[in-house]
């Protein structure tokens, strides 16, 4: 409701509206937030859980890149220096080797100076052979 205010002569009405009462809802309504905040629970999220393996895997294959970007083929029993493009075939020959099949893990242990482009090649031509499982193999900071 408009105020009058006489002015000499006429009256003349304020048509401003009075921000006072509406800066203390908003201080009343902040202050139920932030007391009411951290009473609000978060929702729960259902993790799976982690249970033991079946059984330790008999043989290993590790894929070591090095310092130079030189790859060593490593199994338990021997290790080998290969190339990019051989790289496939060895592993397979591994593979068949030891009797386990494409769904066979492969670990890349590379050194921390390499390049992240030559580790994603390793991983590109694991995948275009047929390994569906490929690890990364990282050192535990204390």
């Amino acid at each position: 409701m408009p105020t009058m205010v006489s002015r000499g002569r006429g009256r003349r009405t304020i048509n401003e509206i009075n921000m006072v009462p509406f800066i203390d809802v908003m201080l009343v309504l902040l202050i139920i937030f932030m007391v009411t905040a951290p009473l609000i629970t978060p929702s729960v999220v259902d993790l799976p859980s982690v249970g033991k393996a079946a059984r330790k895997p008999d043989q290993v294959i590790e894929i070591i890149v090095g310092k130079d970007e030189a790859l060593t083929l490593r199994t338990q029993d021997n290790s080998t220096r290969i190339k990019l493009g051989e790289l496939a075939a060895n592993v397979k020959r591994v593979q068949s080797a030891a009797g386990k099949d494409a769904s066979s893990a492969v670990v890349i242990s590379a050194d921390k100076s390499v390049k992240y482009e030559t580790v994603v090649r390793v991983m590109d031509t694991l995948q275009r052979a047929g390994v569906q499982r490929v690890g990364l193999s990282v050192q535990m900071v204390n």
